[in-house]
This record gives C-alpha cells, sequence and structure tokens, in this order.
C-alpha cells in the first residue's frame, strides 16, 4: 500500500507543479473559451426569451393571462451576470477560471507529440464544426487540457482512497475502490470525447434533414428572379435550425466583406456534409461566373435532395423495425411462460 500511496502522491505533486508553471498565454486562452462559452449560453437564454415573446403574442384575453403564469419571466438576470463576468474576464481578472484544466495547458506546450498529434487533428475537425475554424484552435486546446488533467486529479484521488480503506484493514473493499475509481475516471474522460462526437454527429444528421428544404426555396426564389445573394440572405434569416444559422452566419461574414470564397469555405468547413459542399460550390460558381444557370443547378440539386432523403428515411425505418425485433421476441418469450408455466404445473400435478 505505501506504493500505492507514493504513487498517489507523486501525481498531486506532478499536478500542482504542473499548475505552477501555467503561463500568462495559457490563462489567456482558457479566458477566451470562457468568454466564447459565456456568449454562447448567453445567445441561448435570449433566443428562449425570443420563442416566450413570441409564444404570448399568439394569445388573447383570460388565455394570455394564464398563459404568462406559465411562461412569465426572463432570464435577464442571468445574461446579466454573465455579461458582468465577461467583463472582468476581458479586464484581466482571472480569478473566476477553474485551476482543475490548467496544468493540462502545459502538458500542451511542453510535448508537442501530443499538442500536434493525431488526437489533436481529430478534436481539431470536430471543434471546426461545432465553433467554426475561428474558435476551433482555442477550443481543441481547453477540450484537450482538461483530458489531460482531471485524469491525474480524479486517479490520484481513487488511489488515495483505496490505499486509506485498505490501511484500516478493509483490504477487499479497498482494492475493489482502488480499481473501479480508476477505471470509472479513465471512462468518464472517454464519455467527455463521446459525448463531442456524439453533438457533432447528430448536428450533421439534423443539417441533413434541414438541407432538402433549404436548397428548395433557394432553387424556388432564384427562379423567380431573385439573386444569389438576397436568396441565400432570405433562406437563412427565415428559420433559427442549424443550417439556417450556419448560413446566417455566412451572409454576415459575406456582409463584413469577407471574401465569399472564405464564407463559403467556413461554411463547408462547419457543416462537413456531401450535400452543403455541393450547394456551396453551386453558389460560388454563380458569384463568379454565370448566374443564369444558378436556377437550373439549384432544382436539379433539390431533387437528388428529396431523393437521398427518402432513402434515408427508408434506411431509418428498416433500422427502427430491427431494433424492434428485440423487445417483440422477449414479449413472445414472455407471453410463452405464462401459457407454459401453468400447463407444465398441471401436467405434474397428475
Amino acid at each position: 500500500m505505501l506504493i500505492i500511496v507514493l504513487l498517489a502522491s507523486m501525481l498531486i505533486v506532478t499536478w500542482l507543479v504542473l499548475l505552477f508553471l501555467v503561463n500568462s498565454d495559457d490563462w489567456l486562452v482558457a479566458a477566451y473559451n470562457r468568454l466564447f462559452d459565456n456568449l454562447a449560453e448567453i445567445d441561448k437564454l435570449r433566443a428562449k426569451d425570443s420563442e416566450k415573446a413570441a409564444r404570448l403574442a399568439h394569445y388573447h384575453g383570460l388565455f394570455a393571462f394564464v398563459m404568462r403564469l406559465f411562461l412569465s419571466g426572463n432570464a435577464s438576470k442571468k445574461i446579466a451576470k454573465l455579461e458582468e463576468h465577461n467583463e472582468h474576464l476581458r479586464n484581466g481578472n482571472f480569478k473566476s477560471l477553474n485551476i482543475m484544466p490548467m496544468p493540462g495547458y502545459v502538458l500542451l506546450r511542453k510535448f508537442d507529440s501530443i499538442g500536434r498529434g493525431e488526437m489533436h487533428k481529430k478534436f481539431l475537425n470536430l471543434n471546426m464544426e461545432m465553433h467554426g475554424r475561428k474558435h476551433a484552435e482555442k477550443k481543441t486546446k481547453h477540450f484537450m487540457a482538461s483530458l489531460l488533467s482531471y485524469p491525474i486529479c480524479g486517479v490520484s484521488a481513487s488511489l488515495l482512497v483505496g490505499a486509506t480503506i485498505v490501511g484500516f484493514g478493509a483490504v477487499t473493499e479497498g482494492l475493489a475502490v482502488l480499481g473501479i475509481g480508476t477505471v470509472l475516471v479513465l471512462v468518464l474522460v472517454y464519455a467527455v470525447y463521446d459525448e463531442l462526437n456524439d453533438k457533432v454527429n447528430k448536428r450533421r444528421q439534423a443539417i441533413a434533414r434541414q438541407f432538402p428544404n433549404v436548397v428548395s426555396k433557394l432553387a424556388l426564389l432564384v427562379t423567380s428572379g431573385m439573386t444569389i445573394e438576397r436568396a441565400w440572405r432570405e433562406t437563412a434569416f427565415s428559420q433559427s435550425q442549424e443550417i439556417y444559422k450556419e448560413m446566417q452566419k455566412t451572409s454576415e461574414e459575406m456582409d463584413n466583406l469577407i471574401s465569399p470564397e472564405a464564407a463559403f469555405s467556413g461554411f463547408i468547413d462547419r457543416c462537413n456534409t456531401r450535400e452543403t459542399a455541393k450547394l456551396a460550390s453551386v453558389i460560388m460558381q454563380s458569384l463568379s461566373r454565370d448566374a443564369s444557370e444558378a436556377g437550373r443547378m439549384l432544382k436539379e440539386l433539390a431533387k437528388d435532395a428529396w431523393l437521398d432523403r427518402k432513402h434515408c428515411a427508408k434506411r431509418e425505418a428498416e433500422k427502427a423495425n430491427a431494433k424492434l425485433m428485440i423487445p417483440t421476441m422477449l414479449l413472445f418469450l414472455a407471453i410463452l411462460v405464462i401459457i407454459m408455466v401453468p400447463v407444465a404445473m398441471n401436467f405434474s400435478s397428475f
């Protein structure tokens, strides 16, 4: 047990030494990520308030009064608190930042094989989809720092608790805590990565489902005589789902004098689906060359998109049927047991 205690102590000392090696650049990246997360949370809260206000606007009279009781209140206090926190971060006040992931930043700086390896590239691509090229590098750095730092604390705590229990004489329980605790920490670390991967996959699926409606609307507007730029903007701001938000970002970037090539390249990176890459290519061709063919190309793209959507729906239905076979078989076995057990008991009584 002395070896386990020494190992846990070494891990804790290592974590503390790494914490003292954190420099100002590391704190700035951590502050940037916290600021970015706060701004994203503020946007979500404001969107919820707008949605509540829009729902309340549809009700009148007594029913409107009743609905206000359920939908009353807004997130103004939370938003004010987040904005105040952001102001502190902009002024260089980093006291509110979480120190737990900070040693991970040092490991990323010290070991290029970790900070620039294959895992970094994989996480960078995932974060590029979730947050865009501008924020992907810093989000990836914070994500990897957390994955490196938290296991050190978790494993050391598990070793210390297990060794302490063994020291009191409960050897079996202590070894169980030691082993299960260490495995649980590693599983939780993997779960963090799996959650990010799952979010990206769900986002891709949502974009694929929304794509046929988007390209159909674009084709309709363009063929009716509207310019590509205006049709893109009208479509982008018509809804607030995933693909529409990415189209809004692209439109805002072009309004800020970013070149169409760079704006649509960012759109392709954030969506990362074959369909959106085709759409961006068609739009860029129509902007740089002849726009007269844009309507025809968009119509063909819409036709293909709806066919893909039908095939995808069929595949999902087949998967659902396959999944339903298991509970159906279990139900059949349960019914069979309910019928056969009384019959068998009656035979055994003769």
